[in-house]
């Protein structure tokens, strides 16, 4: 029987855990992957795996799926201004299931045994993984330390110093998930109902204080250029995190449901998001009719919500996709907006598809497309129902 097994790595504290327990307690052959989402430097990606090989990692491979996970997911959640709860744009929900995949995928080219990741028992990525594992590789068995052990960030801190891998208690003390989409950020205060995080939890510091004024330019929903420089989707999102961040524009706390029915409660920072969905919303606000905006803000819900509730491989995703994509037709032009440290306000918009320009009919004091007698006559049609129905009272 072959003891092969791939570790979905991050280099943070419950994952470096993973591959020093199992590699010394289980004398496993441990293949450390780590998926990349768009949210790592060069430089970071080689301290990472310098430090598997150092823990004693027998092979370390680095999955690039950012461009997959941009045309794949991303797009939509654009398309669909997707917050959660109005808050959160799935920052590390829409990552996880693409990082599931990814290993998942990798795990079944290896014959892996085992597939390892490092999740509690009490969050939401724990299901993420071993539903993606269970469809994609459902030979390998999952393995999962730190939910089968209970373990404390004190007792993984505690046992690999005892077995001579020295790791800040400063820095274990958040959960840092860093990703294209965003970055998430635990730790003892979204513990509690009523802390809000540090400044200094963040990891990117308010760098700009004086305003100034970008333009995004978007063609069918897809945002195509920034400042009149035309750039692919993922530079482009990789900018704006850069620009919004020096900013502090995109932190937050959110609070939601998890998958297991108890609340949970997570700080991020996404400028890029935040930013681009509040963008798009408002060009779709000028280029959408009412009965497109209203449907779509439904669906849209219901896609981000079986997203972030492991749902994604679920062929009904592809069916409001296509219904997504449809709906973009008309969102193009281009958006402007001021960037101020902390939040940033909405200018207005350019499109050719702009119905508030429309020479049909326009709003205002004056109009041409109607006289008196057909508004009179149209408030009287529209009112009937109400009539009927409170004729009976």
């Amino acid at each position: 029987m072959s003891n092969k097994a791939v570790l979905a790595y991050s280099g943070g504290l419950d994952t470096s855990y993973c591959l020093v327990n199992l590699t010394k307690e289980q004398n496993m052959e441990i293949h450390t992957v780590i998926v990349n989402t768009g949210g790592f430097s060069k430089e970071e990606l080689s301290d990472i795996e310098k430090r598997a090989y150092e823990l004693g990692s027998s092979k370390h491979v680095t999955i690039d799926i950012t461009e997959k996970f941009y045309q794949e997911c991303l797009r939509y959640l654009i398309y669909g201004n997707v917050l959660k709860n109005n808050t959160y744009p799935l920052s590390v929900s829409a990552e996880r299931m693409f990082q599931s995949i990814a290993i998942a995928q990798y795990a079944k080219e290896v014959d892996a045994e085992y597939i390892v990741h490092g999740s509690t028992g009490a969050g939401n990525d724990q299901i993420r993984f071993d539903v993606a594992f269970a469809v994609i590789s459902p030979q390998s068995k999952i393995i999962t330390p730190i939910r089968d052990e209970k373990l404390s960030r004190q007792q993984e801190v505690d046992y690999l110093e005892a077995n001579g891998v020295h790791y800040s208690w400063e820095k274990a003390k958040y959960s840092i998930n860093k990703g294209i989409w965003g970055t998430s950020v635990g730790g003892v205060e979204t513990l509690t109902s009523n802390e809000a995080l540090p400044a200094d939890a963040y990891p990117t510091q308010l760098s700009q204080h004086e305003p100034c004024v970008i333009e995004i330019e978007f063609e069918k929903g897809q945002p195509v250029g920034l400042n009149g420089e035309r750039l692919d989707a993922v530079t482009l999102i990789q900018r704006l995190n850069e620009l919004g961040g020096s900013y502090a524009i995109g932190r937050d706390i959110h609070i939601g449901d998890t998958i297991l029915g108890i609340k949970g409660r997570v700080g991020f920072e996404a400028p890029a998001p935040v930013i681009l969905i509040k963008a798009h919303h408002l060009l779709e606000k000028h280029t959408l009719t009412r009965w497109q905006l209203l449907h779509k803000e439904s669906l849209a819900n219901w896609y981000g919500t079986l997203l972030h509730e492991a749902q994604y491989l679920d062929p009904v995703m592809r069916d409001i996709e296509a219904f997504l994509e449809s709906s973009q037709n008309h969102v193009t032009g281009k958006v402007k907006m001021q960037l101020n440290p902390y939040h940033f306000n909405m200018i207005g918009i350019e499109s050719p598809y702009d119905m508030m320009q429309s020479k049909v009919a326009t709003y205002g004091e004056e109009n041409e497309a109607w006289d008196s007698r057909d508004a009179r006559g149209f408030i009287k049609i529209f009112g009937n129902q109400l009539k009927i129905v409170h004729s009976f009272d």
